[in-house]
C-alpha cells in the first residue's frame, strides 16, 4: 500500500517521528509511504505532488493548527483526497498531532481520526502510546485492504495476444485473489494466542491512559502467558470501581478460547463471557461466546473485541468514551 502524507513543515518533528514508529510495516514491505521531501531537486513541485496525490492508496494527513491554517494542504492535497475517498479510490485517514479546530471542519469531522476518539498526541502522557494506538489502527487498514502483495508490473499489465482476454487490474489497496484454507488445530492455536496478546496489549495501554486522567485511576496486573488483570476506578462515583480478569485457555475450552470475569483474581472456571475463534473457507476471525453482547454471529478482529471488551469494562465505573 503506498501512503502520502500530508502535513505542515512545521510539523516536521511529528512527521519524523510517525515514519519512525511506520518503521515495522515499511520493514515488511506492506507500507511504502510518500511526502515532498522525496522530491528530487529540479523536479516540478507541482507535477510531483500531483502525481502522488493520484497513485496513493492511503492519505494520512498530520493534523494541526499549522495544517489547518496552509491553503495548500487543505485546499490542495486534503480536498483531492477527499474526492478521491469519496470516489472509493482510496482511504483518508486524520492523525490529530496538536489541539486544533479540526473537529469544526465539516470534510474532517465526518471521518474516524486517530489516535483514539482524536485525542491530540500532544496530550497523551507518553506519546509512543499515542503512536502506536496510530499505526496499529494503519495495521487494521493495511491487513483489511490485503495490500501486502506487490502491485503488477508494466510487463504484467502489457496487453497480450488479440486470441487472449485482457488482464483486469486490481484496484488500488485491494488484493487480487482471496484463497479458501482449511484451518487446522495448530492455526486456531496460534490465532488465539495472538488475538490474547493482541487485546492484553489493547488493555495495558488503555490503563495507562486511564491512569493520566485526573479522577481516574488505573492498574494493569500480568498474570503470566494466559491470565491478566485490570482494575479502574472512579473517584467521583461512590461504586465506581471495576475490576476483570480475562484468561486464554487451550482451544474448544467450554467458557470460550478467550474468556472474561468482572472480578478480581477470578479463577479459570468461571466467566462472565468470551471469545470464540472460529473462521470461514478464507480467514479466522473472534466471535462472542455465551450470548456476550448477542456477538455469536458478528465477525470480530482481535482489535475490535479489545475495544468492545475494554467499553463494557469501564462502562462498569461509570465510565465511557467522550
Amino acid at each position: 500500500m503506498r501512503a502520502f502524507i500530508s502535513y505542515s513543515h512545521r510539523d516536521a518533528g511529528a512527521l519524523e517521528r510517525l515514519h519512525v514508529h511506520l518503521t515495522n510495516l515499511q520493514r515488511e514491505g506492506r507500507l511504502q509511504t510518500w511526502y515532498d521531501r522525496e522530491i528530487f531537486a529540479g523536479d516540478v513541485l507541482d507535477d510531483e505532488i500531483s502525481r502522488e496525490l493520484e497513485a496513493a492508496d492511503l492519505f494520512l494527513l498530520i493534523v494541526s493548527p499549522d495544517f489547518i491554517a496552509s491553503n495548500y494542504c487543505v485546499e490542495r492535497e486534503m480536498q483531492r483526497a477527499l474526492e478521491r475517498h469519496e470516489a472509493g479510490e482510496t482511504r483518508v485517514v486524520p492523525i490529530i498531532v496538536e489541539p486544533c479546530d479540526w473537529a469544526a471542519m465539516p470534510q474532517l469531522r465526518r471521518l474516524k481520526a486517530i489516535p483514539r476518539d482524536g485525542v491530540p498526541i500532544s496530550e497523551w502522557t507518553n506519546a509512543n502510546t499515542a503512536y502506536l494506538d496510530v499505526v496499529q489502527e494503519i495495521r487494521r487498514i493495511v491487513d483489511t485492504s490485503g495490500s501486502s502483495e506487490p502491485e503488477p508490473t508494466d510487463d504484467e499489465l502489457a496487453q497480450p495476444a488479440v486470441d487472449e482476454p485482457l488482464p483486469r487490474k486490481k484496484p488500488k489497496g485491494t488484493s487480487r485473489y482471496r484463497v479458501q484454507k482449511d484451518f487446522d488445530e495448530i492455526d486456531r492455536s496460534d490465532y488465539r494466542d495472538q488475538a490474547f496478546a493482541t487485546i492484553k496489549t489493547y488493555f495495558q495501554q488503555a490503563i495507562r491512559e486511564i491512569d493520566s486522567v485526573d479522577g481516574l485511576r488505573g492498574r494493569f496486573v500480568d498474570r503470566g502467558e494466559s491470565s491478566f488483570g485490570s482494575t479502574v476506578v472512579n473517584r467521583g462515583r461512590q461504586d465506581g470501581t471495576a475490576h476483570i480478569t480475562v484468561h486464554c485457555r487451550n482451544a474448544g475450552f467450554a467458557l470460550g478460547d478467550i474468556y472474561f470475569s468482572f472480578d478480581e483474581n477470578a479463577g479459570s472456571n468461571s466467566a462472565n463471557g468470551g471469545f470464540n475463534v472460529s473462521s470461514d473457507e478464507y480467514e479466522q476471525f473472534l466471535v462472542g461466546a455465551m450470548g456476550w453482547f448477542a456477538m455469536q454471529n458478528e465477525r470480530l478482529t482481535p482489535e475490535q473485541a479489545a475495544e468492545h471488551l475494554w467499553n463494557e469494562f469501564i462502562e462498569q465505573a461509570g465510565i465511557t468514551h467522550a
